[in-house]
C-alpha cells in the first residue's frame, strides 16, 4: 500500500475545494486501488459456492441464494470493511476511502432483511417482480458508501452546500452514483428478456453482472494516477 505524499496540485480530479490550492491531505491518500481488488475474491468465492451448490443438487436453495449473493455481491465490502477497520486500529488519519469501506460494510445487511422479506411475502424471486433483490445484493453497499462519502465530505467542510459542491465534482462518489442509478435499469431488462436465476451458478452470475461496485473505486485509482502524472 502506497503512503507516498503528493504535491498539492489545483488542477487534480480529487482537489475540489474551491479556494484550495491542492488536495487535502486525507484526499491524498485516498487508496482505492487497494479497495478495488477486494472485488475479485469476491466475486471469485461466490461463483465457486454456486457451482459446488449445483454440483450438490441445490440449485433452488434459497439459503444458497442467500450465501452465493451475499458472495458474490457483498464479498468485496467484507474485505474493505476489513481495510476500515485495519485503518483505524492503525490509527491512520482518516480518509475518503476508509469512510466508503465503512459504508459498504454497513450496508450489507439491507439485502438480507429485502430478500427473506420477499419470500415471506410470497413474490417470485425468480421471475421479473423479483429483479430488485440482486440489485441490493450488489449495490446496498454501494449506496451506503455514497452516502458515508457524502458525510465524510460534509464533516471536512462544515457544511451542507460546501459537501455537495465537492460530491459534485468527485469522481468516485459520481461513479458510485451512475452505477447505483443504472444497475436496476439492467437487472429489469435481463429479467423482462427472460433471465431467471434457477440455479445458483445463474445466481452468481447474475450477481456478479450487476456488481458494478468495482467501478468506483478503479476510476478513484485512475485519478490517484492522473493525479501523480500531473505533480511527477
Amino acid at each position: 500500500m502506497s503512503n507516498r505524499a503528493v504535491e498539492s496540485d489545483a488542477s487534480s480530479p480529487l482537489a475540489t475545494g474551491p479556494d484550495t490550492q491542492g488536495v487535502d491531505e486525507a484526499e491524498t491518500h485516498e487508496e482505492f486501488g487497494e479497495l478495488a481488488k477486494f472485488t475479485v475474491a469476491g466475486f471469485a468465492s461466490g461463483l465457486a459456492l454456486g457451482v459446488l451448490l449445483d454440483s450438490l443438487g441445490f440449485q433452488l436453495s434459497a439459503v444458497g441464494q442467500w450465501l452465493v449473493r451475499t458472495l458474490s455481491g457483498e464479498g468485496e465490502s467484507i474485505f474493505e470493511g476489513i481495510y476500515a477497520l485495519r485503518q483505524r486500529l492503525r490509527g491512520a488519519k482518516r480518509s475518503m476511502a476508509e469512510a466508503y469501506g465503512w459504508g459498504k460494510l454497513l450496508g450489507m445487511t439491507a439485502p438480507w432483511i429485502v430478500d427473506w422479506g420477499s419470500r415471506v411475502l410470497g413474490i417470485d424471486v425468480y421471475g421479473v417482480q423479483g429483479f430488485y433483490i440482486p440489485f441490493f445484493y450488489s449495490m446496498s453497499d454501494q449506496v451506503g458508501a455514497n452516502v458515508s462519502g457524502l458525510l465524510f465530505l460534509r464533516r471536512e467542510t462544515g457544511s451542507w452546500t460546501g459537501a455537495f459542491g465537492r460530491y459534485l465534482r468527485h469522481p468516485v462518489l459520481l461513479a458510485s452514483l451512475a452505477v447505483v442509478l443504472l444497475v436496476p435499469m439492467g437487472l429489469l431488462l435481463a429479467r423482462v428478456g427472460g433471465f431467471s436465476p434457477t440455479t445458483q451458478t445463474y445466481t452468481a452470475l447474475e450477481t456478479i453482472a450487476a456488481n458494478l461496485c468495482w467501478v468506483p473505486p478503479l476510476v478513484g485509482a485512475a485519478a490517484e494516477r492522473l493525479r501523480g502524472s500531473k505533480v511527477a
